[in-house]
């Protein structure tokens, strides 16, 4: 379902610079000086990258988000911290704004499985994507993916596979031994409340 587009939603945005930048091209290669990277592709309302700050206060984390209604809500809901901020921009840019290795880790939470054959290519583990994140990915560097969809998992798993990435911790029933550091998304607890599986893997390049 396609949300209604939120009236002052850039508004919004330009109210908190100090988590919103206004130019987040040109921190490119300057996000953190000593902390661990770690970006949100998709960061939705902004439950899941909120709790990883306040855990994790020595990571610094990024959120992108393309929806500026959808990015509102999660800057309305972030608190000021210093270690999170937040990017209106859209994934195929990535490398406009982090630079060759800058990221330790992407999270791809949930995001669109995109069922339908013709639009496999938007897909964000579809071979374009992946390639993407090998760019801007450090050489320890590694993707964090979780889906209720069952299709989409079994297919980021075959093109992690076929674009040279190696997997670990794959699991096709997170929930069921839960990780004591699993933070969960909207979404994922939603799919809880309703004992859906989730599915989860990490994906990384060998040295």
């Amino acid at each position: 379902m396609r949300l209604r587009k939120r009236p002052g939603a850039m508004e919004v945005l330009r109210e908190r610079p100090g988590i919103v930048p206004q130019k987040p091209e040109q921190l490119r290669g300057q996000w953190t000086e000593d902390k661990p990277l770690h970006v949100e592709l998709g960061t939705g309302k902004g439950r899941f990258l909120a709790r990883m700050a306040e855990k994790y206060p020595s990571t610094s984390f990024v959120g992108m988000e393309k929806m500026e209604s959808v990015l509102s809500y999660a800057v309305e809901g972030m608190e000021q911290q210093d270690n999170v901020r937040l990017v209106h921009g859209n994934v195929s840019d990535l490398q406009d704004y982090f630079a060759s290795g800058e990221i330790d880790r992407i999270y791809l939470n949930f995001t669109d499985p995109w069922p339908k054959n013709r639009h496999e290519k938007r897909r964000l583990t579809f071979p374009t994507f992946l390639r993407l994140y090998k760019e801007v990915l450090s050489p320890r560097g590694d993707i964090h993916l979780k889906t209720d969809n069952e299709d989409f998992f079994t297919y980021s798993v075959e093109q992690f596979s076929r674009n040279g990435y190696h997997l670990n911790n794959l699991t096709l029933n997170l929930h069921a031994h839960e990780p004591e550091d699993n933070v969960r998304t909207e979404y994922e607890q939603k799919f809880a409340d309703r004992a859906q599986r989730i599915f989860r893997v990490e994906a990384y390049l060998p040295e």
